[in-house]
């Protein structure tokens, strides 16, 4: 709507202004006109009333004195002489009955003309028409015989009523005149000066929508063209501004993203307001299968409470299901006032696992050493103290001493390598191998021991070629596997290794039937110092290291060792090694 708009506000501000003043104005032309013809009516009467009262003192001729005053006087105009003797003469057309003698020496304005010889002004009621008129009655006295005699002249007020009623119809017509010219002038004026406005109003819409290269064209070089001026170099600057701002908060988003970190944001009502996927992450493993990611540890609630009550930094730590996390919690302020907190939230638990596999190693070393240590205590002790009484039992105790002697270098070797391959310092010898010969060669080495233990060895080598790799690294890692197998299966018991050289790389596998691995064990089989024998009995168990040093190997040629097995029925370890 336009009265809505600026222009329907400006233009009805400029006629509410002009109307009052030409309201007042014509009020005040009004009541001057009015004035002017009462006084003009007056001073006509006056004179016309004089100038009948000279020509009754100057001339002797009574009667043609009369005659001349009525002459000199026009229809609307009635004339009453009274003379010295007091004698009264009408002019013609004047009613007589209203206006006897009486009616002139008893009233005390108009009978100041006789006693005081002053001239006199009344306002008079005179019948006309079966109604009461207003009429303007003129006393002037005139000096006749040295007596004083009266002129009175009298008009009647409808001829000043009807002068003033065209006057004001001519002020109310130039009053509407002056309206509508200062409707079309206003709503002109509005619609010119508020033009660059609209063009404004239109540029601001567009900045808001992100277009801050939107311009205003200057078309004056007044105010508005200033207004415009500024409206510019505003977008401009808007632009530079929103453009750096846009730029910080993707740098701070990229680097809230590539934290490892989770970073959670809090007003001070608790509520989160920033999150990275780090964060995302946790809040997903906490809550599980619940599927509300903003439901927060109790844990983390506490902390956020004492860090925005004490406005100090806080810390605590969080696990759930074998997951660990430190959390902490830091006010944020704006000025002097906390207006929320932020949380840090670091997954501990790959720190825990080393600290864990630390300590475990420690353990295990020490275990490991512990008995080999002891039988080459015990048994050199017994030498010396001549306890072998025969050269055969004094061999016996030799060969137990070698033996452990032995089990200690091997583990002290197998540390050694699989420091190496862990920290990247060991290199790989890569030659072309043909499959089969390499196999047959490694699985003859076998055979003895399997025929001693009563256990079947199978070789099944499915497509033989060549491959790239490091020959005594995987013969160590394919040692190990059937070594493990015959160790760990029953007598009659089969083991079966199967070599397959396709266009993606060399597959092999150990298989066996027997006794098998827990279930909960299959994710440990690869770490250092696992055993399937939990009570580490001397002899057919091994140091633990085995599997943990193959599976370096294989990974040091790009490849994957896999392991399936099932309590009582056997296990299968699946090696991966690709073409280079």
């Amino acid at each position: 709507m336009i009265w809505r708009s600026i222009v329907g506000k400006l233009w009805a501000t400029i006629l509410l202004l002009v109307s009052i003043v030409l309201f007042v104005l014509s009020l005040l032309l009004m009541q001057f006109f009015r004035n002017y013809i009462d006084e003009d009516v007056t001073e006509t009467l006056t004179n016309t009333a004089s100038k009948i009262a000279l020509i009754l003192e100057r001339h002797d001729d009574f009667e043609f004195s009369l005659d001349v005053a009525w002459e000199i006087t026009d229809d609307l105009t009635k004339v009453i002489v009274i003379t010295p003797e007091h004698d009264i003469y009408y002019s013609p057309g004047c009613d007589k009955k209203p206006f006897g003698l009486d009616y002139f020496l008893h009233d005390s304005e108009l009978s100041r003309v006789f006693t005081d010889s002053e001239y006199v002004k009344k306002e008079i009621l005179f019948p006309a028409d079966d109604d009461s008129q207003r009429a303007l009655m003129i006393g002037v006295p005139y000096k006749s015989g040295g007596k004083h005699g009266g002129v009175f002249i009298f008009q009647s007020l409808d001829v000043m009523n009807d002068a003033t009623i065209a006057t004001t119809k001519l002020i109310w017509w130039a009053i509407f005149l002056a309206f509508v010219l200062t409707t079309v002038f206003a709503f002109f004026l509005s619609t010119r000066i508020t033009a660059p406005l609209r063009k404004m109003r239109q540029a601001a819409f567009e900045v808001t929508r992100g277009k801050f290269d939107t311009k205003v064209p200057i078309l004056t070089n007044d105010e508005l063209g200033e207004l415009a001026t500024a409206f510019n170099e505003m977008g401009k600057q808007l632009k530079i501004n929103i453009s750096a701002l846009n730029q910080e908060k993707e740098q701070l988003a990229n680097i809230l993203s590539s934290m490892a970190d989770g970073v959670l944001t809090f007003n001070r009502e608790g509520k989160i307001l920033v999150t990275n996927p780090p964060a995302e992450k946790f809040l997903h493993i906490w809550n599980g299968n619940q599927g509300d990611a903003e439901v927060l540890p109790s844990k983390i609630m506490e902390l956020f409470k004492e860090a925005v009550e004490t406005e100090t930094e806080q810390v605590g730590d969080l696990s759930k299901d074998y997951r660990y996390w430190t959390v902490i919690v830091s006010p944020l302020y704006d000025n002097n006032t906390v207006r929320g907190a932020v949380a840090v939230v670091r997954d501990m638990t790959e720190e825990r696992k080393l600290e864990k596999l630390r300590t475990d190693f420690v353990a295990n070393v020490s275990h490991e050493l512990r008995t080999p240590v002891a039988m080459l205590q015990g048994y050199s002790e017994a030498l010396l103290d001549d306890v072998a009484s025969t050269e055969e039992e004094r061999k016996e105790l030799a060969k137990i001493i070698h033996e452990e002697s032995m089990r200690m270098g091997r583990l002290v070797n197998e540390l050694l390598d699989l420091a190496k391959m862990e920290s990247g310092r060991f290199s790989l010898n890569k030659e072309t191998i043909q499959i089969a010969p390499f196999f047959k060669r490694i699985v003859k080495k076998f055979s003895g021991m399997a025929r001693d233990k009563q256990r079947s060895l199978i070789l099944d080598i499915q497509n033989d070629g060549t491959i790239s790799m490091d020959e005594d690294r995987i013969e160590q890692v394919l040692t190990n596997l059937i070594d493990n197998a015959i160790r760990h299966t029953k007598e009659e018991g089969k083991v079966i290794v199967k070599a397959n050289l396709d266009a993606e790389g060399l597959t092999f596998a150990v298989t066996d039937n027997g006794s098998g691995i827990a279930k909960e064990d299959l994710p440990f089989v690869f770490e250092r110092f696992y055993k399937g024998d939990k009570a580490r009995t001397r002899g057919k168990s091994g140091t633990g290291l085995g599997l943990a040093i193959a599976k370096n190997i294989v990974e040091a040629h790009n490849g994957k060792i896999e392991v399936q097995s099932i309590i009582g029925q056997g296990t299968t370890f699946t090696v991966f090694i690709p073409q280079s």
